[in-house]
């Protein structure tokens, strides 16, 4: 009997949009290794393995590459499975212990919310290499435990990016977060990410990085609650709530496809 990993698009209602996670609900305990080479196979950029609990399920994302402390769009992709196969009723709160600590994540009407903690940056210089690989002048820069955050001029010139990945990669950082203001009124900031670091040269829409993009536009702005673009080819949209150290992250999610695995 094989085990069901479930390909689900998040931070986006339409399917082919947002960014695509894998998820893998386990009968039992399995080895780091073992959950590596499926997220090597599923070849997404991450894959959740959810392992339940009690009440609660343990919660782990990894890449093809390696397991990450923090991933946004395979935490909602993971409470819209456990929901729409009825692992929890529609009205029960889903928790995940995380490598972060203790998640949540709540039906909000067709949007699910996810709790998440803050993760704000400070400002930094620019290391080697950085705006030389983005090929761009920099507004800001700024670092948090995890990446790097470079404002750039305006809408447009965050567009127009082409990175080097080669330097990019020898950033010493998960990921590098670029932002701008966001030229339409429907949006409040855009944004695009880039890891080669962890093998994800451009991250379609970044849960976790708008843990540090929340706090830093809310600051700019003065609103505590934002709608951020993520400005890749399949563009993400992100609804950011900021809560002193906690933000609350908003997205939709939308199944692809499912697939047994055999094990």
């Amino acid at each position: 009997m094989g085990l069901r990993i479930t390909h689900v698009d998040a931070f986006t209602e339409r399917r082919f949009r947002g960014i695509a996670a894998g998820v893998c609900i386990l009968a039992g305990a399995r080895s780091d290794t073992w959950m590596q080479n499926v997220a090597r196979e599923m070849n997404l950029s991450e894959t959740a393995f959810l392992l339940k609990h009690g009440d609660e399920y343990n919660l782990r994302w990894f890449t093809p590459t390696v397991e990450v402390d923090l991933c946004g769009h395979a935490t909602l992709a993971s409470a819209h499975v456990l929901w729409e196969e009825g692992h929890l009723k529609q009205g029960e709160q889903a928790l995940f212990h995380t490598r972060s600590g203790l998640l949540t994540a709540s039906r909000v009407g067709d949007w699910i919310e996810l709790d998440f903690p803050a993760t704000p940056v400070e400002p930094a210089s620019p290391p080697e290499g950085l705006l030389q690989a983005l090929g761009t002048a920099s507004e800001y820069v700024g670092r948090n435990q995890f990446d790097y955050l470079v404002e750039v001029d305006a809408e447009s010139t965050l567009r127009k990016l082409i990175p080097n990945f080669t330097l990019l990669k020898s950033v010493s950082a998960r990921g590098v977060i670029v932002t701008s203001r966001s030229s339409s009124a429907e949006y409040d900031f855009v944004s695009r990410f880039f890891a080669p670091a962890v093998g994800i040269d451009e991250d379609p829409a970044t849960g976790s990085s708008h843990c540090s993009l929340g706090p830093y536009w809310s600051s700019k702005l003065d609103k505590k609650e934002l709608i951020g673009y993520q400005a890749s080819a399949r563009g993400g949209v992100i609804r950011v709530r900021v809560r002193g150290g906690r933000v609350a992250l908003g997205g939709k999610a939308v199944t692809v496809m499912q697939a047994e695995l055999l094990v």
